[in-house]
């Protein structure tokens, strides 16, 4: 038998023991956490996210939370009848929607399901969350008289390992939709706490028409989404809430003090109610439309309709016009006082309401800007009002969810000019905006179709 090294077996048993203790700690580190909880570093990136939906979703539901998805990814990957997935769907080799890496998940909370209690960061670092709270102002209780305020929750960010969960606040507004608020840092917040510019909400406030809710189960996990995923959606890409700006409507106030007159407030309850009269009706038609001309102007100047104005101005995408607008709004109680234009050249319609008139402009779109056209019914002769592109956004007047163009400022001067912060009660809508120019005369063989009046 051959005479064995005494060195080399010390050797073999000092190598043994290593990778012993090594596989010891592996196992420690890897396995248990050091409260002796299932570590995630044990799993990998894409069941750790799993992990920690789930943790969420116990958590909030421990404190009855009605949460919902409205995560954009996510609901991108489901099918379209997401009931099914009730049966066929369960986290393991098949988890694919909360198993694609990504860096958060988003969920939605009704504020008016909820009565805010502070226990929950309590409650959500004993589960190993890191917590932080955003608030904001809340602007319902905004105005002329009061432009303090009152802080809210708007976003809560629950942080687990290498994954976050962002919680939206939603908040109900006067007009029966909901809204959000933005994400404001505070200038010490550690930015990297989660990758704030990835989130997909809060960017800027947002506007929601209330969803239905559907209770289905994703990757074995009993969660609340949006019964139509495809129209929330489509809301998300197009959600942006412009606030009415309530301090600079006060400071002109001050220099031009509101009419209160009888007139005055009839006309602005009239307003009102053509307005969401003409909303309903548009929105039946599927017809996307804004404020546009001195509507706008009354919204973005005082937060309110112009009472001297005595009519309410929208606009509308000429590509969006349906034939059977006319029908609808008489249907509505609103006869028709005036078309003028047809639908491949400065079309424009005005029904009439009482004492208050609804003037339609619709809008053709040029590579590098839009504009919609007028006539004169005396003499045939055509105008064009040049605006320059722009895009639309959500806001609130009269109580009404509606919307307005984002680059607000450059639309309101290109039809008013540098002085529109400026009340002007004598207009001449063929001399006095700023960005109207003549287009030529209707050819007289063509009158009787593009100059109607009744």
């Amino acid at each position: 038998m051959p005479r064995i090294n005494k060195s080399v077996i010390l050797a073999l048993l000092t190598v043994t023991s290593s990778v012993f203790l090594l596989f010891q700690l592996y196992y420690y580190k890897q396995y248990l956490s050091k409260d002796g909880v299932h570590n995630f570093s044990s799993l990998s990136a894409n069941d750790a996210q799993w992990q920690v939906v789930k943790k969420f979703l116990d958590l909030v539901g421990r404190h009855n939370l009605p949460v919902y998805l409205i995560d954009p990814v996510t609901l991108g990957l489901l099918t379209p009848d997401t009931q099914q997935l009730r049966e066929s769907d369960t986290k393991g080799p098949n988890c694919k929607y909360f198993c694609a890496r990504r860096e958060f998940t988003t969920f939605a909370l009704l504020a008016k399901l909820w009565k805010y209690d502070a226990v929950l960061a309590k409650s959500a670092a004993e589960k190993g969350f890191e917590f932080l709270e955003l608030c904001g102002k809340d602007p319902r209780l905004a105005g002329m008289d009061d432009l303090s305020g009152t802080e809210i929750p708007l976003h809560f960010i629950f942080r687990l390992q290498s994954h976050a969960v962002h919680l939206v606040v939603f908040y109900e507004r006067s007009g029966n939709y909901l809204w959000h608020g933005p994400l404001r840092l505070k200038p010490n917040m550690d930015r990297k706490f989660v990758p704030f510019r990835k989130l997909d909400f809060g960017h800027q406030a947002g506007a929601y028409d209330r969803p239905e809710l559907l209770l289905t189960s994703i990757d074995g996990l009993e969660i609340r989404i949006p019964k139509n995923v495809s129209r929330f959606l489509g809301e998300v890409t197009n959600s942006r809430f412009l606030e009415c700006r309530y301090k600079e409507a006060r400071a002109f106030y001050q220099l031009y003090p509101d009419d209160t007159s009888q007139e005055a407030m009839e006309f602005r309850k009239n307003a009102k109610t053509l307005l969401h009269l003409a909303a309903r009706t548009l929105n039946s038609l599927g017809m996307r439309f804004w404020l546009s001309s001195g509507t706008c102007l009354g919204w973005f100047r005082q937060c309110s309709v112009i009472p001297h104005s005595k009519d309410v101005d929208l606009g509308i995408w000429i590509k969006d016009y349906r034939s059977d607008i006319i029908p609808a709004f008489q249907r509505a109680g609103l006869p028709l006082k005036h078309k003028f234009g047809k639908e491949e050249d400065s079309l424009e319609l005005s029904f009439q309401a009482q004492d208050v008139k609804l003037d339609i402009f619709f809008f053709y779109e040029e590579e590098d800007h839009v504009w919609n056209g007028g006539t004169q019914a005396k003499s045939g002769k055509k105008f064009k009002y040049m605006f320059p592109k722009f895009t639309l956004c959500w806001t609130e007047l009269v109580e009404l969810k509606v919307q307005v163009p984002c680059e607000t400022m450059d639309y309101i001067e290109a039809n008013y000019g540098k002085s529109w912060n400026v009340p002007v009660k004598t207009w001449d809508w063929k001399s006095s905006p700023a960005n109207v120019q003549e287009n030529g005369v209707w050819p007289v063989g063509e009158w009787d179709d593009v100059i109607q009046v009744y």
